[in-house]
């Protein structure tokens, strides 16, 4: 009978010199997966064929930036606090992305790849929201594998099995008889939120069917939608965090994401005119 999940022992492996990391390889996939399905969403809104890799040029590379920096910034200790090392924050591998980062400078790769592909921002804001939430529930299982992002010590059966880990070397530390040493079992946090993810990308497409909001809505109906669990399942998070007014900081910004959901919502429900200068026409629902 299982009692808790375990969690891997090994997050590296080599192909030769050449190493080979669970974290990069699941960040990887969620990318892909997002980009298929914008893409098949963003054509069927009349882009141009193909548009979504032109605009995905701009998008990843500062998508994975911004999120990097968004980490470092906000937990600052592993870095640059007492016995840190600044030269970490390069060392992507080790894990440490913050979405909201990532969602910010991706979002301004997106305004300039639509710029020079002719798309209509909020017609890519429409075609990515379900994606995003889908590569995101992806992008998760990096940090099972690197035995991270866990919450407070549980007896529950779905409890998550955490070992000892050697980041530099991407594998559970091991006692002298050569077993992984584990520290204990936690909620798996990681699990939760890639699970609300999944959730969300289901309540965004059926809110699309439903509603049919204006183009660039269900951006905004994404980011309301996710800081709801994020919220909450920060709560649970017992990793180093920076804590502004007795509230980790990333509660304060889900906060803030929050309304700013709900202010795109407001300010895109109205039919716009694309940067092409023509009449917005109702798009079907692309799922």
């Amino acid at each position: 009978m299982i009692t808790a999940i375990p969690s891997p022992e090994q997050a590296v492996w080599y192909l030769g010199p050449f190493p080979l990391r669970a974290y990069a390889l699941c960040i990887l996939a969620g990318i892909v997966v997002a980009l298929l399905w914008t893409g098949r969403r963003l054509d069927a809104r009349g882009a141009r064929p193909d548009a979504v890799w032109d605009i995905a040029i701009w998008v990843v590379p500062l998508g994975i930036v911004g999120g990097r920096l968004y980490h470092v910034l906000t937990t600052p200790g592993p870095y640059f606090g007492p016995g840190g090392h600044p030269v970490d924050a390069l060392k992507i591998w080790h894990g440490g992305l913050g979405i909201w980062g990532a969602v910010a400078l991706g979002a301004l790769g997106g305004w300039i790849g639509c710029r020079q592909t002719g798309t209509s921002f909020r017609d890519l804001g429409t075609a990515i929201a379900p994606a995003l939430p889908v590569a995101q529930a992806i992008g998760r299982w990096g940090n099972w594998f690197n035995n991270e992002l866990y919450g407070a010590p549980t007896t529950a059966p779905w409890g998550l099995e955490v070992h000892q880990w050697d980041a530099a070397r991407g594998q559970a530390v091991r006692d002298a008889a050569g077993n992984a040493v584990v520290l204990g079992t936690y909620h798996p946090t990681f699990l939760y939120e890639s699970l609300w993810c999944l959730l969300v990308a289901g309540m965004l497409l059926l809110l699309e069917r439903r509603l049919r909001p204006a183009p660039g809505q269900l951006f905004g109906a994404y980011l309301m939608l996710y800081t709801l669990g994020r919220g909450v399942i920060e709560t649970l998070r017992i990793d180093e965090a920076q804590m502004v007014l007795g509230l980790r900081l990333n509660v304060w910004t889900s906060l803030a994401v929050f309304a700013l959901g709900a202010a795109l919502w407001w300010w895109w429900r109205r039919p716009r005119e694309s940067v092409t200068g023509d009449r917005t026409r109702v798009s079907p629902a692309v799922h």
